[in-house]
């Protein structure tokens, strides 16, 4: 009666190792430029929570992202910087619409080099002579750059700063440049600002018309859906909140 016992407990054995074998995933989460410190810290967290489970990182301004998302790349989940870039890939049928909620928050900041002689005290200074490159992320495809443009166009500033624009491809390469002082401001989120002490000073924290919230959804289609649910559920655990508040994004709610 021993070998037949152990045999059946050696199938059983078997069937769960095979279980779990189709389980795991490979998950691959699209996220904002902005967002890549954070979710650096949260992808292991999340595979220690889910055994088994792998996280691919993709990060990029989140225009760009959501066109590779509509395009048919193998994504599983996007994190997106604003409203518009999620509002054109569920409005493509591109996201799980039902699945998708603001899980952080983010402010609009002017930074200048650490060792620069001009700190802009008000938005119009940025007119002025001593301000000859202005980084700020492409406004067709780029967030921060929407967001900038909108501040000021209705701030009667945008014709004049426009031509000294420098335009970046995502919100990391406009601290960068200002970082390295190859221009003379840049905007940026008040999280990248944070990243480099020393090297860039915030001078001006810039209001919004509409507050900065982040996006998060499932891609339809997605091979691993649950396991996609399982990491958009998992950005609004505490434990996720509390690496998000260490990186200095705001709560969704956040005034």
């Amino acid at each position: 009666m021993k070998r037949p016992t152990l045999r059946l407990l050696l199938l059983a054995l078997c069937g769960l190792l095979l279980s779990g074998q189709a389980a795991a995933a490979d998950l691959t989460v699209s996220a904002a430029a902005s967002l890549t410190n954070a979710f650096r810290e949260l992808a292991p967290l999340f595979e220690a929570k889910y055994p088994g489970h792998k996280v691919q990182l993709n990060f990029g301004s989140s225009g760009a992202l959501m066109q590779q998302i509509v395009k048919g790349a193998p994504v599983d989940v996007f994190a997106s910087a604003d409203q518009e870039s999620m509002d054109q890939a569920q409005a493509q049928g591109a996201i799980e619409a039902g699945r998708r909620r603001d899980f952080v928050s983010n402010k609009l900041v002017v930074i200048v080099p650490a060792d620069s002689a001009h700190a802009p005290q008000a938005l119009a200074d940025l007119a002025q002579p001593a301000y000859e490159r202005i980084a700020i992320g492409l406004t067709d495809s780029v967030p921060v750059g929407r967001y900038t443009k909108a501040v000021l166009e209705k701030a009667g500033l945008w014709a004049a700063i426009e031509p000294k624009t420098i335009g970046t491809q995502n919100v990391r390469q406009a601290l960068d440049y200002v970082a390295r002082g190859e221009v003379d401001a840049g905007f940026v989120y008040s999280t990248d600002a944070a990243l480099m002490p020393g090297k860039v000073e915030v001078a001006k924290r810039v209001s919004t018309d509409k507050p900065i919230l982040y996006p998060i959804a499932p891609v339809k289609g997605s091979p691993n859906a649950a396991p996609a649910g399982q990491f958009v559920d998992f950005v609004f655990s505490p434990e996720a909140q509390a690496v998000l508040a260490k990186y200095g994004f705001g709560p969704p709610d956040a005034p």
